[in-house]
């Protein structure tokens, strides 16, 4: 529906997969691609049963290679400025998600997919995989949070090397250059996506969203005020029903039985 499929693993209940699923045009990004990606991810978002995300992308050609030129050549400077929020809740949709996502990335990853995957908490690509952000190279930027997320995860040197030569990076470059967490052989992405999710999704709900909370906040924080954060966070969590079922369970020798995050 409109390039963007939810649906919940089969093997675990809590993981729900969000689908780029435009393959006959390597998953561009539409207008109507991205209104529903903002939908999907709200959807989900207010989800309390599912605990883990994975971002995938339907075919075998690419993730996605970014925003519609084909669409967007035809467009008015007007229309182009309309479609610039729905394109915005869209990335802000995935990044903002409570759950921890894992991009499962095969193919290529150019411009707003490169955005897309930098915009979840873990990057598993296959060896097919090409990172780029060439935005540069047709008279743009980045601008689906790619200046931004690249610098955080990157740092400045290597932000700079990615974004201002607009190049591209195989799949092994990538994980030395620190852009992909975990490479897997050609055409497992998807399936180890979904595995660390699932690992993510036996634990606490509440400790989980609270934890991921924590990094994103305290991650450009000085040291002091960050571990505020994680003190924060750790109260939330502590005299939480999550932290009296866990303790229950451990000391009952039992898989614990999460309630769901309101």
């Amino acid at each position: 529906m409109d390039g963007v499929t939810l649906k919940r693993d089969k093997q675990n209940e809590h993981v729900a997969e969000i689908v780029l699923d435009r393959p006959e045009a390597l998953n561009a990004l539409s207008t109507a691609m991205a209104r529903r990606l903002g939908a999907v991810c709200a959807e989900v978002a207010a989800d309390g049963g599912i605990r883990a995300v994975v971002l995938s992308a339907s075919g075998d050609k690419a993730f996605c290679v970014g925003a519609d030129l084909k669409e967007r050549n035809a467009m008015t400077d007007a229309e182009i400025l309309a479609q610039r929020p729905v394109f915005r809740a869209a990335f802000g949709g995935v990044l903002n998600l409570p759950q921890p996502v894992v991009a499962a990335v095969h193919g290529y990853a150019l411009g707003g997919g490169c955005e897309f995957a930098l915009s979840c908490d873990m990057i598993v690509a296959d060896e097919s995989a090409v990172f780029g952000l060439p935005e540069v190279s047709v008279g743009l930027l980045p601008g689906g949070g790619g200046t931004q997320l690249a610098l955080r995860k990157l740092g400045s040197g290597r932000a700079a090397d990615l974004v201002l030569t607009g190049r591209r990076l195989a799949a092994d470059e990538a994980a030395e250059f620190g852009l992909v967490d975990r490479l897997v052989p050609r055409g497992e992405a998807r399936a180890e996506a979904l595995a660390v999710a699932s690992l993510i999704a036996r634990n606490s709900p509440t400790g989980v969203r609270a934890a991921k909370r924590a990094m994103r906040l305290g991650g450009d924080l000085p040291l002091e005020a960050a571990l505020d954060v994680e003190e924060n966070a750790w109260r939330t969590v502590a005299f939480s029903p999550d932290r009296r079922e866990g303790i229950a369970a451990f000391n009952e020798k039992r898989k614990p039985n999460w309630p769901d995050p309101s």
